[in-house]
């Protein structure tokens, strides 16, 4: 008799980051996501340590979208011999070849940066992967469209639907035969925003016996049109000759901001000063962005029709080599820089950190979810001073937040998409929340849709029924 199909939570579960949740059945074996632990030391450790499974027994990953969350261990996989396909939609793809070779590159060179100067407590200091093992990885990405259903590996039927939330992000719908019958497990991803700029809408799905569901914002209402405070904080800088510095995930929320920066000229809501985009792997993912069609919503077709640059302001500039980066610590403002990354837990956005920080006349403008662990949370909650590369830097600039500018869906906005279900799943679970985040949620499926819904726990293997 053939065993139960089985799905565990091998990340994500309990925390945000690091999603890994592996579906098995008869002998197959299929992986959603291959996400990285960021924030919290004990959670970056674990991306050390051995792999939850055999990376050769796994028959196929499948792939929700390329931030590094869930996607960035994929290179690790392959170092561990994985060499079955990496499905994904082809705005992911394209993603992909940008972000796993830039984290490849990152973990080079704080490698060689810590061994240079010493701060490791690892003698040598060694990458967790390399740039080799990421064009390896690229070589096994095959691209599937959204909405049409392809046969992943035999007995498993697979089908990608818009989320809204990056380029190329998609919900997972499998079906997976299991003898005398089927199962449909459904991973929502991370779940967009609707009537947002740039991308399509979160698409609905009909059906499904296990369901997989994001809860980062589950406990919270985001609030409304950013449009203002955006303003707001851009005006009082460059009233005060200062420089607004933003920690922006390279893909999603950099091109969102930007979009909304040009909006704001344009209307004569701000004046028009020198904005830099200080991240490699941003300007290459704005290129990205332009080149995939099936992504865009209407106001973004047009503008693209009528032959403007909808990801462009006015003085505009992009900073792509190191040296070009280093020269903007000798900026006069005002002045707006983006760079990555978004939590600030690596990237270009240190170095501009150490320099722009201790000015009392800077603005630190905090766009985006900001894990616990992570400077971006700590600066959130107060902090008066930070580590970078092994140096405290004294915080005088101001620290600001916008919570409009979420690319992930609210508490609302998650039921909104829950609620186009034709029929409750058997069961939902809840990943990628904090704790008491995702305990919240669960509460409010169950008060609010009636479904039976719990937290995933870390480890747990949970019977599809």
């Amino acid at each position: 008799m053939p065993n139960k199909p089985t799905i565990q939570f091998l990340g994500a579960a309990g925390t945000v980051t690091g999603s890994k949740h592996l579906i098995t059945w008869d002998d197959q074996r299929v992986l959603l996501d291959c996400g990285m632990f960021q924030g919290l030391k004990a959670l970056r450790e674990r991306n050390w340590k051995p792999l939850p499974f055999d990376p050769k027994s796994l028959n196929a990953v499948i792939l929700s979208h390329a931030h590094i969350d869930h996607s960035g261990l994929l290179p690790l996989l392959v170092r561990n011999q994985y060499r079955g396909p990496i499905y994904c939609t082809p705005g992911t793809a394209d993603l992909l070849k940008v972000m796993l070779r830039d984290s490849a590159y990152l973990q080079e060179e704080q490698a060689s940066h810590a061994n240079r100067y010493g701060y490791s407590k690892h003698k040598p200091a060694l990458p967790l992967y390399t740039v080799a093992d990421a064009e390896a990885t690229i070589d096994l990405v095959e691209e599937r469209p959204y909405v049409e259903p392809f046969r992943a590996i035999p007995g498993c039927d697979v089908t990608f639907r818009h989320t809204g939330h990056i380029l190329g992000s998609a919900s997972v719908d499998a079906e997976l035969d299991c003898g005398s019958t089927s199962k449909r497990v459904v991973f929502s991803g991370d779940l967009g925003r609707w009537d947002r700029p740039i991308l399509r809408d979160p698409v609905a799905v009909p059906s499904a016996d296990i369901l997989l569901c994001e809860s980062t914002y589950g406990d919270k209402e985001h609030p409304g049109e950013p449009t203002e405070d955006l303003a707001r904080i851009v005006r009082d800088t460059a009233q005060d000759g200062g420089v607004l510095l933003v920690p922006a995930f390279a893909v999603g929320r950099t091109q969102e901001l930007v979009w909304r920066l040009r909006q704001l000229e344009d209307d004569d809501k701000i004046p028009v000063v020198p904005v830099y985009v200080d991240s490699p792997m941003a300007i290459r993912s704005t290129e990205i962005y332009e080149r995939h069609p099936e992504d865009h919503d209407l106001d973004m077709k047009q503008i693209s029709r009528d032959g403007d640059e909808p990801l462009e302001t006015r003085q505009f500039a992009l900073t792509r080599h190191r040296n070009e980066s280093k020269r903007l610590n000798e900026l006069r403002g005002p002045a707006i820089i983006i760079s990555a990354s978004g939590m600030a837990t690596g990237g270009r956005i240190l170095h501009h950190m150490k320099r722009w920080l201790p000015d009392r006349r800077t603005r630190f403008l905090l766009v985006g979810y900001q894990a616990d662990g992570t400077r971006g949370r700590a600066l959130l909650e107060g902090a008066r001073e930070i580590k970078i590369h092994g140096q405290m830097v004294k915080v005088r600039g101001s620290v600001e937040r916008i919570n409009g500018l979420s690319a992930h869906g609210d508490r609302s906005e998650l039921l909104r998409w829950m609620r186009g279900f034709e029929q409750p799943p058997r069961r939902t679970y809840l990943v990628h929340g904090e704790p008491e985040v995702a305990a919240a949620f669960a509460e409010t499926v169950k008060q609010e849709l009636k479904w039976r819904a719990r937290p995933a726990k870390d480890r747990q293997k949970a019977v599809i029924s």
